[in-house]
């Protein structure tokens, strides 16, 4: 009798109900009155991994082979569930529209996402339709199984895809972002990113903030944000900006701190004598650092008064310890003057007092060149005797007058302090009528400083032609 009605739902295509009894080779044991196979492929609509499980369980099979000669019967649990999703298929392509919320089970998990049964249909769910928030992987969220409501986002009835969201049932947190979040305002939040270029901030879920790796240190140079920050840290920054359009908030951590550039005169006045380290040096001039983060800068003509310093490194190595002098201070563009030729008197001043026009000097030779020689008269103070200056007979060859290493007389004929300028004559020391006309011309010093005794010439010559 068992076998007449199970041959009559064979014949009928009708589903039998059976109960699962063990694990056997290649599928499962059924009781559906007589004993029946169920392989492993027709267990369900995906590949079964422990079907143990299902032991014990009462189900309905469709019969796909019936041989009651034989006492062979193959049964299929999958081919109901497909023609069930089949109906349920058909019905959701009938309802489905986008904008639609409506109820699924996660059946596949990606890397870029999640693949959700709507009823027959699959839409992808994308990771960046998950949440307002970061999610680096969608099982953070998900696992195969779950239940969850999604919104329809773009439904395409020709090639049955559906585009999902689940973000999209939440309310958006950027809406009145600038409100809740006023600039200038200190906020913690966790960093959640690093880029060579800055951190991110999570403020609440969904709302990120960017840490610019030049906001924060006031002082230090920061060449990337984890020698500041790392990742799972909680911090504290100030507001800086937002912009609800292009969903993007700047932040600040250097802000929590004052700005030591803020008061950087009223600690280092100008005329200040201060000490610190050589931190760098470049063909323009030395960097002293002063404290954490200040540097200042000497620039290679504040170096000495006297010397031609072609490059800083003739005078400094990195870490030798200086003095020097504060000279000016850039507070906006957060720069720092120093000069340590000024720690001593210019050699300069007061020079026309040491040396007045006419003054009969002595000095080595220490340069002769193709337009003439120079004198030194003192430590970093050098006269040049133009090659007219030296004798009559050397106005186109120098060298044949004075050679380097000989102590010649010469008369002071002009000085410029500014341009730290003196010239000299030798051929002048002979002479009587320039001497007379250089003491004229000393004594006329105090109405100009750069009066030559060309000068004074041409005013004789116009005197006598009047």
């Amino acid at each position: 009798k068992i076998w007449d009605e199970i041959s009559g739902a064979y014949e009928a295509d009708q589903p039998v109900e059976g109960k699962v009894l063990s694990r056997v080779k290649g599928g499962l044991s059924v009781d559906i009155g007589v004993k029946a196979f169920l392989p492993g492929s027709q267990v369900d609509l995906r590949p079964v991994r422990t079907l143990e499980s299902l032991l014990g369980e009462k189900l309905e099979f469709k019969i796909i082979k019936f041989n009651k000669r034989r006492g062979n019967i193959v049964l299929s649990r999958r081919a109901l569930l497909e023609k069930e999703r089949e109906k349920m298929r058909a019905s959701t392509l009938e309802t489905l529209e986008e904008g639609q919320i409506v109820d699924g089970v996660i059946k596949n998990i990606t890397d870029y996402g999640a693949f959700i049964d709507l009823g027959g249909i699959a839409g992808l769910l994308h990771v960046t339709d998950m949440s307002w928030g970061r999610v680096t992987h969608p099982s953070e969220l998900f696992r195969v199984g779950d239940e969850s409501k999604v919104r329809v986002r773009k439904f395409d009835a020709e090639t049955e895809r559906v585009s999902l969201g689940l973000k999209q049932i939440q309310p958006d947190p950027w809406v009145d972002a600038a409100m809740r979040y006023p600039i200038g305002i200190r906020i913690r939040g966790r960093v959640v990113s690093l880029t060579d270029y800055g951190a991110f901030i999570e403020l609440e879920a969904g709302i990120e903030g960017l840490v610019h790796v030049s906001e924060m240190s006031w002082t230090k140079r920061i060449k990337h944000p984890s020698k500041v920050v790392a990742i799972g840290d909680e911090v504290e920054a100030v507001i800086l900006a937002v912009d609800e359009v292009n969903r993007k908030i700047s932040l600040g951590i250097k802000q929590i701190e004052p700005n030591p550039w803020s008061v950087i005169e009223e600690k280092y006045p100008i005329g200040t004598k201060v000490s610190g380290t050589v931190r760098n040096i470049t063909n323009f001039g030395v960097f002293v650092g002063l404290e954490e983060g200040i540097d200042g800068l000497v620039h290679v003509s504040d170096i000495s008064w006297t010397e031609q310093i072609k490059h800083p490194s003739e005078k400094f190595n990195k870490g030798d310890e200086v003095e020097a002098v504060v000279l000016k201070i850039d507070r906006e563009n957060e720069k720092f003057s120093l000069g340590i030729k000024q720690l001593e008197a210019n050699p300069w001043d007061g020079i026309q007092e040491r040396y007045p026009l006419g003054t009969e000097v002595t000095g080595e030779v220490t340069n002769v060149t193709d337009f003439g020689a120079f004198v030194r008269l003192e430590d970093g103070i050098e006269g040049l005797v133009y090659s007219s200056e030296l004798s009559a007979e050397a106005v186109d060859k120098p060298a044949a007058a004075v050679e380097v290493g000989q102590t010649v007389t010469a008369l002071v004929t002009k000085i410029a302090p500014i341009d730290q300028k003196i010239s000299l004559s030798i051929k002048a020391v002979s002479d009587r009528e320039q001497r007379a006309a250089l003491k004229h011309l000393s004594a006329q010093q105090s109405q100009t400083q750069t009066t030559t005794f060309g000068d004074l010439l041409k005013e004789k010559l116009a005197q006598k032609s009047e």
